[in-house]
């Protein structure tokens, strides 16, 4: 094997970082229901932040900070209108609620809030697969679909 094989393909971590972020909302979910929603909220923020980076990574952008990955985002794909300015609003929401629920002491998560962070997820998450089958195929994003 090449070095560049035993790495894997921009197109390998595209799909890898979708996966997690549906990973993420599975887990935003079962706690969810489990009534942990301050919890919830981080899982549905970072199912949001890893579908953020699977944008990135189509163009073999990374970032170390979240905000920087989110400030990106926003300025490369928002502003210019590959994805709507309302979703660049919700994911500014839903780190400053991930953000409160994981170190404000007396933040208190309601449901119906975390419910609303899930569904941001959940459509963001749909948006980003749009577009990276869009821009890759496919059968590249999603095998066996």
């Amino acid at each position: 094997m090449t070095q560049h094989e035993d790495y894997g393909t921009r197109k390998d971590l595209v799909r890898y970082r979708i996966e997690t972020a549906k990973e993420d909302l599975v887990a935003a979910k079962l706690l969810f229901e489990a009534k942990a929603y301050k919890p919830a909220n981080n899982r549905a923020y970072y199912a949001i932040f890893h579908a953020v980076n699977a944008v990135h990574a189509m163009d073999g952008n990374a970032y170390k900070r979240h905000k920087d990955a989110i400030a990106s985002f926003n300025k490369n794909y928002v502003r210019t209108e590959l994805f709507p300015k309302e979703i660049g609003r919700r994911i500014t929401g839903a780190e400053a609620i991930r953000h409160a629920s994981d170190y404000d002491d007396f933040y208190i998560a309601s449901r119906e809030e975390t419910e609303k962070q899930i569904t941001v997820a959940e459509e963001f998450i749909r948006m980003v697969e749009d577009y990276c089958s869009c821009r890759l195929g496919h059968d590249e994003i999603n095998p066996g679909k």
